[in-house]
């Protein structure tokens, strides 16, 4: 057993390494030192403080489909008001780094309870600098901090996990995924609850609360997406698509791209499918099925998406933490893998985003490697979550064969 000196020396270690790399981090964001491939910080500088403007005059950015939230991301994209003596994108930078440092002191926390671990702490302090600068100059991070409250909050504040995870569905939809693994009615109870209530509020305050809606339902495959892989290969054998920035990301145009998106979209139907099969056979809950549960579904989710951005890696990074605070989780195969996808994600974008737009090979490489690496993840984790809860059927014994009894010792048969 480890001794306080040794606990505390540890603890140091993870901070030093964590204040280290997000130091690196902000230097990138900042300009300070320049990041490799294309400026990722625009996003910032430019969409988050057109947007900005907008919603302080009270309403949705209507006229943008590049607008594809739910009504709550309007308070992550107005949080730097909060520090009137920053700029607009140095006030986001130093924000997200909050967020990141309230994430990390969650996961510190949920490792220290007996038959917990600092894994989850380390697994954090590693995968976000290893997906770059991407991380701060997308809100996804706020979410993901959100979202990390919630499922540690699950084990034994059902109440506060809905209303975290109602919320955090709010800012980015994803979070709901998160109470597939709760069993209380109450979670479910507080999420709705959560959730209608911040509908309520911004449909009342601001127009255009949902146009988001319409919004993400006319995407196509994005150029890192595991559909995309099709069309990266079908442009070497004479499909003659496009890729064009379309709704705010890189996409494929061209024939048969709609087949290909409605495919994506029935791998998702087809996973929603098994996660509620899951639900209604899992029978064996333990403290970390809750955080093994989410981890899997958004994992689910993430890979089988029109879209695979890179941000959106910091929310398994996340959820995979929270999973390996608990020493009988069976995700840390599956979390390593994710781990493993976190460099090869800041390869494809942006170090060598050129090379993945056009579909050279070494930017088709990079995309197979780390969609295979959650793919790999995606079956593990579901086959792990399946076996690690529902219990297998007992055969049944087969009728014992009629014997006749032999006649004992002196008595005739008859």
């Amino acid at each position: 057993m480890k001794t306080t000196a040794a606990r505390g020396a540890a603890l140091a270690g993870l901070l030093t390494v964590w204040g280290l790399t997000r130091a690196a981090l902000l230097l990138f964001v900042l300009k300070v030192i320049t990041f490799p491939g294309p400026d990722v910080t625009s996003d910032v500088s430019v969409i988050y403080q057109g947007w900005y403007g907008v919603l302080r005059e009270g309403t949705f950015p209507l006229d943008d489909v590049t607008w594809q939230y739910p009504p709550a991301a309007a308070l992550a994209i107005l949080s730097p008001g909060l520090l009137p003596f920053l700029e607009y994108a140095t006030a986001f930078f130093v924000l997200a780094c909050l967020a990141d440092a309230v994430t990390l002191a969650l996961l510190v926390h949920a490792g220290r309870r007996a038959g917990r671990s600092r894994r989850g702490a380390w697994m954090w302090v590693a995968g976000v600098p290893l997906l770059g600068p991407t991380v701060y100059a997308r809100y996804d991070v706020m979410v993901t901090a959100v979202a990390v409250a919630a499922v540690v909050a699950g084990a034994r504040h059902p109440r506060l996990m809905g209303a975290l995870a109602g919320f955090g569905a709010m800012l980015k939809v994803w979070p709901a995924m998160l109470l597939l693994g709760a069993r209380r009615r109450r979670t479910w109870t507080s999420a709705l609850a959560a959730a209608a209530a911040v509908a309520a509020v911004f449909a009342m305050l601001m127009p255009g609360s949902f146009a988001f809606l319409t919004f993400q339902r006319d995407r196509g495959t994005e150029v890192e997406s595991l559909g995309a892989l099709v069309f990266h290969v079908a442009r070497h054998h004479g499909w003659d698509g496009k890729v064009l920035l379309n709704y705010g990301s890189v996409e494929f145009l061209g024939p048969h791209v709609s087949w290909v998106s409605t495919g994506a979209l029935a791998l998702t139907g087809m996973a929603l499918a098994w996660l509620l099969l899951w639900r209604m056979l899992a029978a064996r809950f333990e403290a970390h099925t809750v955080a093994d549960a989410a981890f899997t579904a958004v994992l689910l989710f993430t890979t089988t998406s029109r879209v695979i951005s890179p941000q959106y890696m910091v929310w398994l990074v996340g959820l995979a933490a929270v999973c390996l605070c608990f020493r009988g989780s069976r995700m840390t195969l599956p979390a390593v893998l994710v781990l493993a996808a976190c460099p090869v994600t800041v390869l494809e974008f942006p170090v060598f985003f050129a090379e993945v737009v056009g579909s050279d090979a070494l930017g088709i490489t990079l995309l197979f490697l780390r969609n295979g690496l959650l793919v790999a993840a995606s079956v593990l984790a579901a086959r792990r979550l399946w076996t690690d809860t529902v219990p297998r059927p007992v055969p049944s014994s087969p009728a014992p064969a009629h014997r006749t009894r032999a006649p004992r010792a002196g008595v005739p048969s008859s």
